[in-house]
């Protein structure tokens, strides 16, 4: 004959670190009302709800309109290091959703993220600049980190992160200077990513190039690329071992050779050769940027004069199947023609 047991062992689809979430739309409202308790294990387990809660954009939408991001943002002060790692998670996943990112922007969360710059536990920064990583991605996203006066605060931290940490950071500011680069141009972001270009991380390299591109395109950031001897380091990465290092250095350059300085500490650098060789990389990117960094280099004498018996090459890649690669190439050809 069976015998009614108790089993000692919890259900297996119950979670006991999350709270338990009431049923349709009272879902929320009782998890916005946990994080405002008074007591540490509730706030915890509202905290681990909405961070399943929150991969559904539709859920973040009702958040946002029902005031939990004001209370995510008071969470982000709290004592606990758990709680202020499991709110910058919350936070960094509803930053994946348009509608999350747009109410970043209208409830000031970007000035309170700010404050977990110099957070000590490393995952609560990590989980911050995920949340700025997507809030860039939006152009009035990186406006409004523009605009919150956090460039300084990024550029300063770019020497001190861990390595992961700062792939993130590069990310936000290559989003970010291609909108205004004056604060960061002002902070020294250029011997800052100068060193990032000699890192061994093979990421770090290629975000650092991709980010000098952004900090190329204002005068003052190609005098400074030049002042800094960054153009050397740039040809040297042309020949780079990974293709996505080499089509960011082509396009750094290709900003830096606009000035008659950084055309000339180009060509010292004999950058002509391995950005020819770039011209057949499978990259489109790379063929395009290294097209168009040796159309500026024809604009000297010197580069014009060399390159005149290559212009069989560029002819090859009128026929390139992407429509820019063509067009900058009829233009290089163009240049390399012009005769006074």
């Amino acid at each position: 004959m069976a015998h009614a047991r108790i089993s000692m062992y919890l259900p297996p689809d119950i979670n006991p670190a999350q709270a338990s979430i009431a049923y349709g739309c009272r879902a929320l409202p009782k998890l916005n009302e946990e994080l405002q308790s008074d007591d540490l294990l509730t706030r915890q387990k509202a905290l681990m709800a909405l961070c399943d809660l929150m991969h559904d954009p539709e859920h973040v939408y009702v958040a946002i309109d029902i005031g939990c991001l004001e209370s995510l943002k008071a969470l982000l002060k709290d004592s606990n290091d758990m709680v202020r790692i499991k709110t910058t998670e919350v936070l960094h996943i509803m930053a994946t959703h348009n509608v999350g990112r747009e109410g970043f922007l209208e409830h000031d969360v970007l000035l309170a993220l700010s404050y977990l710059l110099n957070d000590p536990q490393v995952a609560c920064r990590e989980n911050l600049h995920l949340a700025l990583k997507h809030v860039a991605q939006l152009p009035s996203g990186a406006q409004g980190i523009v605009n919150s006066g956090l460039i300084p605060s990024l550029v300063w931290k770019l020497q001190r992160e861990e390595e992961e940490i700062q792939g993130l950071l590069l990310d936000t500011l290559a989003a970010c200077l291609m909108v205004d680069a004056t604060e960061a141009l002002s902070s020294g972001v250029v011997p800052f990513l100068k060193q990032k270009l000699l890192s061994a991380n093979n990421d770090i390299r290629s975000k650092a190039a991709r980010t000098l591109i952004a900090v190329s395109i204002p005068l003052d950031g190609k005098n400074q690329v030049w002042q800094h001897d960054v153009i050397p380091i740039l040809v040297h990465l042309l020949k780079d071992n990974v293709e996505e290092v080499q089509a960011n250095a082509a396009g750094a350059l290709m900003y830096a050779m606009v000035t008659t300085q950084g055309k000339y500490a180009a060509l010292d650098t004999e950058a002509i050769h391995p950005l020819l060789n770039l011209l057949s990389s499978p990259l489109s990117k790379a063929r395009l940027n290294a097209t168009k960094a040796l159309t500026m280099l024809a604009e000297a004498p010197e580069g014009r004069k060399f390159l005149q018996s290559r212009v069989p090459i560029f002819r090859t890649l009128e026929e390139d199947p992407s429509e820019a690669v063509r067009r900058a190439a009829q233009i290089a050809i163009k240049v390399i023609e012009w005769k006074p």
